[in-house]
């Protein structure tokens, strides 16, 4: 589902309210957990957490005027849906949230190349999603940014 949101705090009240507690829940994981240096922000119609211009001026090689996206996340028509880009970019990270993931959720997990769907809100391992955030600084993602865009 598309928000018009200007804001986190914006994107959150509307959202169904059944849903807002969780995304509450899931902003304040994320921002408890995340290295320094990243910041928070609307982007791509989502809660996104990015390296800003001031830190990496160059931004999003396919949109340079959107700065690096690193994780986001998003409240779905059937789901709520976590995107880390180090999951994507880092195969030792996905398959330490891969073999980590049973050990927090009853549920199988649902994933992509770099999303993580959440189908029942009372199944979010909240404590997993604060260690993936832990596992790249902001100078780790741009190096491996780097490292895969001008291959």
């Amino acid at each position: 589902m598309q928000y018009k949101a200007t804001s986190p705090e914006d994107y959150i009240s509307q959202v169904p309210e059944e849903r807002q507690a969780t995304l509450k829940k899931l902003r304040k994981t994320v921002k408890d957990n995340l290295p320094k240096g990243f910041e928070e922000g609307i982007q791509y119609g989502m809660i996104g957490y990015f390296v800003p211009h001031s830190t990496y001026p160059d931004g999003y090689h396919c949109t340079p005027s959107e700065p690096l996206p690193f994780m986001s996340f998003a409240s779905q028509k059937n789901s709520v849906n976590l995107y880390h880009s180090g999951i994507y970019a880092v195969p030792e990270i996905h398959d330490w949230f891969v073999s980590e993931y049973p050990k927090h959720s009853k549920r199988k997990l649902d994933m992509g190349k770099s999303c993580i769907r959440f189908k029942n809100m009372d199944d979010i391992p909240f404590d997993l999603i604060g260690e993936l955030c832990k596992k790249l600084t902001v100078n780790e993602w741009i190096a491996i940014y780097e490292k895969n865009v001008k291959k």
